[in-house]
């Protein structure tokens, strides 16, 4: 069970190939929700198409970029169990992009996605001999800061979403009720329940709150009725219009999250394979995210990156195929071609989205921790972390301190994530680590 290699019978394939689409499904589509709500046509907008086909290029690309990871060609793809979805890393630069601009917003969200995704790729060429640079304290921080800085996005669904702010529906007990219903469920499936039931315990809590929201009037089903049954992906649906931010944004972002990926994959080979991850299989795996997110932008499509929720779905399983990812991978193909399937999605109220939100984004800090516990804590690494940490997360709190600088330096320090990530990695590299340092606390 252990040789990536292995291919079970198909009758066993595909379910536990499916088990791994229901593990990332909601995470997978979420990113584009929150985009399309930031910019102006999500929840609630007088025309919910575009919603829709991200929604679509969100489950299709997914598989595609996954197909890249499990089957490959030439140097691209770890050929490992390695599941894709979109990325919410590129969240804290995707958001203020396309703030209120509406569709059009989206064309400057592109061509940093384009130029992202070269990014990506070409960061393969280097990852393998610059692993000593990114230790955990560095994978850690930067998982903690993209959990810490979406966090309030859940607690801003459960309330009814940003556009009722300001409204007497905001805050309203009926939502909630259906968040809290919806945490309630997931976490009683988690623990109390077993197999398929327990590891699909969000989308269970999701569809429990779905139905509870029903005669609410919460759903309007009719976006279902009028989507089309099949469509095939629209090549620069949202159009690219070059802008700087963006383009240096996405850059950067792609470094971080090219840094996910090693963790992700070096956590694969070793709780699936019991051995660490090869150069091989680390440049692979960048490559093939960071072709897969330049190929979604030509589509409209969000960036990719590897999902870690599936690692720990591995190491549950103790079944390493990658055959099995593919059957997954597929699943989702089919999926992005049907529009109705999205339309769907977009039915599910704000509320019930917010109490599943709040769960992923905290689990999202909850990795982080798990990443940290592998740290010295020692007086060098804590300080290393505390400055990282207070500043990055400190700017994107209070974005308003950088009010004199030009929009560009503006977007890319309020992100919070990248200056934490640079600085991270410079001072861990320039500070000397004294071996013979007290930890603090025990001096």
């Amino acid at each position: 069970m252990r040789d990536p290699n292995y291919f079970p019978p198909l009758r066993i394939a595909i379910p536990l190939g499916i088990q791994h689409v229901v593990a990332m499904f909601v995470g997978n589509v979420t990113p584009a929700i929150i985009v399309a709500g930031a910019a102006g046509f999500g929840y609630g907008s007088d025309d919910p198409s575009d919603l829709i086909y991200l929604i679509q290029m969100s489950m299709m690309f997914a598989g595609i970029t996954t197909l890249f990871q499990t089957i490959g060609f030439g140097p691209v793809g770890a050929r490992l169990p390695i599941v894709q979805g979109t990325s919410f890393a590129f969240l804290p630069i995707m958001v203020p992009i396309v703030a209120g601009t509406g569709v059009s917003g989206m064309a400057a969200l592109m061509s940093g996605a384009l130029a992202g995704g070269v990014c990506h790729a070409l960061f393969a060429l280097v990852v393998g001999r610059i692993r000593f640079a990114l230790p955990p304290l560095v994978t850690g921080l930067v998982v903690a800061m993209i959990g810490l800085s979406l966090i309030k996005v859940g607690i801003q669904y459960a309330a009814g979403g940003v556009p009722a702010k300001g409204t007497a529906d905001y805050g309203a007990w009926q939502g909630w009720l259906l968040a809290g219903c919806v945490l309630v469920t997931t976490l009683a499936f988690k623990f109390l329940a077993k197999g398929l039931l327990s590891t699909a315990s969000i989308l269970v809590g999701l569809l429990l709150g779905f139905i509870m929201a029903i005669p609410s009037g919460l759903v309007d089903f009719s976006v279902v009725a009028t989507a089309n049954w099949f469509t095939l992906p629209d090549p620069f649906r949202f159009g690219v219009e070059l802008s700087a931010p963006a383009i240096v944004g996405f850059c950067f972002m792609a470094i971080v999250t090219a840094i996910e990926t090693v963790g992700d994959v070096s956590g694969i080979t070793e709780a699936g394979a019991k051995r660490e991850a090869t150069d091989k299989e680390l440049s692979g795996a960048t490559l093939a995210d960071g072709l897969g997110s330049f190929a979604a932008a030509l589509f409209g499509a969000l960036p990719n990156t590897s999902f870690s929720q599936n690692v720990g779905l591995i190491a549950m399983t103790g079944i390493m195929s990658r055959h099995v990812v593919t059957c997954g991978a597929l699943f989702l193909v089919v999926c992005g071609l049907i529009p109705k399937i999205g339309a769907f999605i977009t039915t599910i109220p704000i509320q019930v989205l917010g109490g599943v939100v709040i769960i992923m984004f905290g689990m999202v800090v909850s990795s982080a921790l798990a990443i940290l516990a592998k740290v010295d804590w020692n007086q060098r690494n804590m300080l290393i972390f505390a400055v990282s940490l207070s500043l990055g997360f400190g700017l994107q709190l209070e974005p308003e301190a950088l009010q004199h600088l030009p929009d560009m330096p503006q977007i890319l320090l309020s992100s919070g994530l990248l200056p934490a990530t640079f600085l991270a990695i410079v001072l861990n590299l320039v500070v000397p680590n004294d071996p013979g340092e007290a930890i603090a606390g025990q001096e």
